[in-house]
């Protein structure tokens, strides 16, 4: 039985309270600014450690790392936890010890505080990336990506918090939400990058499929999780997918294929001398397919605002101006290399790793 089953009828249908971690930037700010006037929650709790521009909340500031945390939530029903680094170009050790103080925090200090439901969001890269996965792959497939230092290996370790979280703190509900590859301002990722190369990777045997998640529908899907019309771990992404020539249609990019090993065996070699910010096994994820079925917001009535293929081109608009191969973000004369660069990045990356060498040595 859950605990909410022996709260009054009355009091159970009374709009919650919601607070939002992370509310001043990024994610929580969409999300926040969403709620902020929604007759759905009796009031909204804005938690960051600076004063957001978003008004008609309640500004909490505070480091949620802090284990005061507790005593400023007490009056909440739900938190919507959004306060995570997950910057591509962070030092992975820093940012992986921050997300996981966050959420560590977050959990423990809700269970203390007797908020009602925790609601987080990771992703549906824990799933895993590989050429004989489904498509799509259900809600309850397993847990089978690669623990790595990357941004996927963050949200592992997350998840595992949770687990050990609903087994120490019964009475606490928690609800994960696993979007596929985000899309939207402010959305940098493995995934945007990739669209930003002169060509698209592709490893020979096998093609990708296309599933974007829009951050205004991952916002709708977390308004619905902190109403409690979806629990449990939760799916979000536009409905069906592209295949590689609808994406390489709709962007006008090209192509280029290259043996698995080669790929993934040069992206390694690139990660440990520091030339590529995420390690080799993030490039699963824009050569293999991990397309989701987001069947329990279906059932509750959800539907995404985005398809996959306006969401695309709402990458391709917002990536005007940026370059990258691998990855890795260029920037001057870098930002020149064409086509065949791109080629020579990926099996060599000789003009990358003379720039790396030469700032090294100033």
């Amino acid at each position: 039985m859950q605990s909410e089953d022996l709260v009054p009828t009355s009091k159970r249908l009374r709009p919650p309270v919601v607070a939002v971690t992370g509310a001043a930037s990024g994610l929580g700010r969409a999300f926040l600014a969403k709620v902020a006037s929604s007759a759905d929650f009796r009031r909204v709790v804005a938690i960051d450690d600076q004063r957001g521009d978003v008004p008609d909340v309640t500004w909490r500031v505070l480091d949620i790392r802090d284990p005061l945390l507790a005593n400023r939530i007490a009056d909440v029903d739900v938190l919507v936890h959004l306060g995570g680094d997950y910057s591509l170009d962070a030092d992975p050790e820093e940012r992986r010890a921050y997300n996981l103080r966050a959420a560590q925090t977050v959990l423990t200090a809700s269970a203390a505080a007797r908020v009602r439901r925790v609601v987080l969001v990771t992703s549906a890269m824990v799933y895993g990336a590989a050429d004989d996965n489904p498509v799509p792959l259900a809600e309850d497939s397993p847990v089978a990506a690669e623990p790595d230092t990357g941004v996927v290996g963050d949200h592992l370790e997350i998840e595992a918090l949770v687990r050990r979280s609903l087994r120490s703190h019964p009475g606490l509900g928690v609800t994960v939400l696993r979007p596929a590859a985000l899309v939207g301002p402010g959305i940098d990722t493995v995934i945007t990058r990739h669209f930003e190369a002169p060509r698209l990777l592709v490893v020979k045997g096998s093609l990708p499929r296309w599933q974007f998640c829009h951050i205004d529908d991952l916002v709708s899907a977390l308004e619905m999780a902190a109403l409690g019309h979806v629990t449990g771990v939760v799916a979000v992404g536009s409905d069906g997918w592209l295949e590689m020539e609808q994406a390489e249609e709709i962007s006008g990019l090209r192509r280029f294929e290259l043996p698995a090993g080669l790929t993934f065996g040069t992206a390694q070699r690139l990660h440990r001398l520091g030339i590529t910010p995420a390690p080799a096994t993030d490039l699963h994820y824009v050569v293999y397919p991990w397309v989701v079925d987001c069947a329990a917001l279906r059932a509750a009535g959800w539907k995404p605002a985005w398809t996959n293929d306006a969401a695309l081109q709402e990458l391709l608009d917002l990536r005007q101006g940026k370059h990258a191969v691998v990855g890795r973000r260029l920037s001057g004369k870098d930002a020149t290399l064409t086509a065949a660069g791109a080629t020579v990045a990926v099996i060599g990356t000789a003009a990358i790793v003379r720039a790396a060498r030469r700032k090294r040595r100033v």
